[in-house]
């Protein structure tokens, strides 16, 4: 059964889990110097901007609370789109491109801290960004929010993407 509205320690658990990984990302960024921290906050924010205007607005959540609590944030910063505009997209790998480098350019950034001053703290945090990036937000997307959307069921373009492929006739 898909969410109308979604209880609100679903988004609370997604926004804290990217905001973590923003701020993860920082500090292994921060390796070279607050500069570089800054200009990759600016890319974790302008990587938000750009989910709202490109999927947000369409989506049937836009104004409503979402599993990741982007649909209740969106009218702040664009207006409405066309709901068939959504059905109507199709997402491959490269336009997930700058999703993966939120995650991937702290770890870059880490591992190369790490070949040059080894630090434990350092492994660490790549330990902890890789865990909440990965199997985190698998969690989160299938158990959490893709399982109980209303989108989903109306036509995601990412479920097309990720979706498991059920055979005919199997209920599994």
């Amino acid at each position: 059964m898909a969410y109308e509205r979604f209880p609100s320690w679903i988004p609370l658990l997604s926004v804290t889990q990217a905001l973590t990984i923003y701020a993860l990302g920082a500090l292994l960024v921060g390796g070279f110097g607050p500069t570089a921290a800054f200009l990759y906050l600016l890319f974790c924010v302008w990587s938000e901007y750009r989910v709202m205007q490109m999927s947000c607005r369409h989506c049937c959540y836009f104004g409503k609370l979402c599993g990741t609590g982007k649909g209740i944030v969106a009218p702040l910063f664009t207006r409405r789109g066309d709901p068939s505009l959504f059905l109507a997209k199709a997402i491959g790998w490269k336009e997930l491109i700058p999703d993966f480098l939120v995650f991937l350019i702290p770890v870059l950034a880490g591992l190369i801290n790490l070949f040059f001053h080894f630090r434990f703290s350092t492994l660490g945090l790549i330990v902890l960004i890789v865990i909440l990036a990965l199997p985190g937000s698998g969690f989160m997307r299938t158990r959490l929010i893709c399982a109980n959307c209303r989108q989903r069921e109306l036509g995601c373009p990412a479920e097309k993407l990720f979706g498991s492929k059920k055979k005919e006739g199997c209920s599994c």
